[in-house]
């Protein structure tokens, strides 16, 4: 499994900004190793957010999004103390969520 997500949620004037530091290698399938094999294709699929156990967030990627991709978004009307769950579904299956509260 994949290393926690580092999120920094930080509320400020009814809205929350929300930092994301996700550890994933995202490999596009486009590149070879030493013995010239194309390397699979192993990246982020869906990434979605909650606050407080409510749909905030949700975006779809593709392959061309960098290795450890860092997401920053800003949601209306959270104060500190909300809880903030981040997931992701990448193309293998593979899944993580990682939660912490706004501060």
């Amino acid at each position: 499994m994949a290393e926690p997500m580092r999120i920094r949620a930080q509320a400020s004037d009814g809205k929350v900004v929300v930092r994301v530091l996700m550890s994933h290698e995202m490999e596009s399938g486009q590149r070879r190793d030493a013995a010239g094999e194309r390397i699979p294709a192993w990246f982020i699929q869906e990434v979605t957010a909650t606050l407080n156990g409510t749909p905030v967030m949700r975006a779809q990627w593709g392959p061309s999004v960098s290795k450890n991709p860092f997401l920053q978004f800003t949601i209306k009307g959270g104060k500190a103390g909300d809880l903030l769950a981040i997931s992701w579904v990448d193309n293998r299956g593979d899944t993580r969520t990682d939660k912490t509260f706004v501060r």
